[in-house]
């Protein structure tokens, strides 16, 4: 058998520097410490190489023509902000040192330097970066872990109303329109009444499924509390509307629920409120408030069935007192 050892991936590190001495001696210590090391020579270069290449770390020259060092640094922040960059330079003072430090660069290298040095410098910056990419990465999963319902793995409400806000402003912007959907499971209180209360969460997470197999990229969905569920359709119209939430009562109405010797068949009602084509007035909440009205209007009338109610521009959040809802 002819296996092939996976290809390690170097780390990339960039020298920018406008002397080709500077930069040739800089490059060839940084090969010879394993990195892959591309070289430019000045701050306009830099900037489309790290585009493109998005290196590790940059050895940035503070004085050069075109862009300076600490310009350079400016962009090539704003470009990715986490690429470590570390000044090296000629000018050595003291006050260069802080105002280099100050401008924002990770480290400061004076020149004429020790090729040893500046590799254990390039090691250290690495490792700062690795630390700091981890620890960006385990925000971003805390970050999921609070938007994401566990049961159900929809958002939970608390961030679902910023993107509902967020979606509201492009409506504005680009004349479009969004759809609010409130869904509420019925009659759930026999769900946990004739099983234990774990197969109710089972019921929960397979609607949650449900409703993630129904939804487009640009949709999104939430648990809003219990069993009811609350859906923001982007870029739809009346009829587009109408088909989802009879697309989605139909597979539920349909789908038998299982969990060992447990089973059972469930109907959900909906109610879903739109906002007029570019609509300037409605804010997150009165949207919610109204397809709630019509979430109730379809519990009212039987259950198992969507109901629509239209948005008005002068209404808001207090314009709908809470309503008790039929289980």
């Amino acid at each position: 058998m002819n296996l092939t050892a996976p290809k390690i991936q170097l780390r990339k590190i960039l020298v920018v520097d406008d002397d080709p001495d500077s930069l040739d001696i800089i490059a060839e210590a940084l090969n010879w410490d394993g990195y892959e090391v591309q070289k430019v020579k000045d701050g306009p270069m830099a900037l489309a190489l790290v585009r493109s290449w998005r290196p590790d770390v940059v050895v940035l020259d503070v004085n050069m023509p075109r862009l300076n060092g600490v310009e350079t640094l400016k962009l090539l922040k704003k470009e990715d902000p986490f690429v470590s960059v570390m000044f090296i330079s000629g000018h050595t003072s003291t006050e260069d040192v802080i105002s280099g430090l100050d401008a924002g660069a990770d480290d400061y290298i004076p020149k004429p330097f020790d090729p040893l040095e500046l590799l254990a410098r390039v090691r250290t910056q690495l490792r700062i970066k690795d630390l700091n990419d981890q620890l960006r990465i385990a925000n971003e999963r805390l970050k999921e872990l609070v938007e994401i319902d566990d049961l159900t793995g929809l958002f939970n409400m608390r961030s679902l109303y910023q993107k509902l806000d967020a979606e509201l402003e492009r409506s504005k912007r680009f004349n479009r329109q969004v759809c609010v959907i409130m869904m509420d499971m019925d009659r759930f209180k026999s769900v946990n009444d004739g099983h234990d209360h774990l197969f109710g969460s089972f019921v929960l997470s397979e609607v949650g499924k449900i409703i993630r197999t129904k939804l487009r990229s640009v949709d999104i969905a939430a648990r809003y509390g219990g069993d009811e569920f609350l859906i923001v359709l982007t870029e739809t119209n009346y009829t587009g509307a109408m088909q989802f939430c009879d697309r989605l009562r139909a597979a539920i109405e349909e789908y038998e629920f299982v969990s060992g010797q447990d089973k059972i068949r469930l109907t959900a009602s909906l109610g879903f409120a739109i906002t007029p084509p570019g609509d300037p007035f409605t804010d997150p909440r009165s949207l919610v408030r109204t397809a709630d009205v019509a979430l109730y209007e379809s519990k009212r009338a039987g259950r198992n069935r969507v109901s629509s109610k239209e948005i008005l521009p002068h209404e808001n959040a207090a314009a709908f007192p809470g309503i008790k809802k039929a289980s």
